[in-house]
C-alpha cells in the first residue's frame, strides 16, 4: 500500500499561543498554510500560521 504524502502541520494563533492541528499535501501546497479560524482565549476568530 502507498503512502499518502500528506504531513502534519501546527497552525499557531497571531493573537495567542493556542494551536490546531491538521494535515497538507506538501506537493500541491508548498508554501505556508494561513486560516482565519476561531481562538478560544480571545473568543473571536483570527489569523493562524503554520508554525515550524
Amino acid at each position: 500500500m502507498a503512502k499518502s504524502g500528506r504531513v502534519q502541520v501546527k497552525l499557531r494563533s497571531t493573537e495567542s499561543h493556542h494551536m490546531y492541528v491538521t494535515t497538507k499535501n506538501p506537493r500541491s501546497t508548498p508554501q505556508r498554510m494561513e486560516k482565519r479560524k476561531y481562538d478560544p482565549h480571545v473568543r473571536r476568530h483570527v489569523l493562524y500560521r503554520e508554525a515550524k
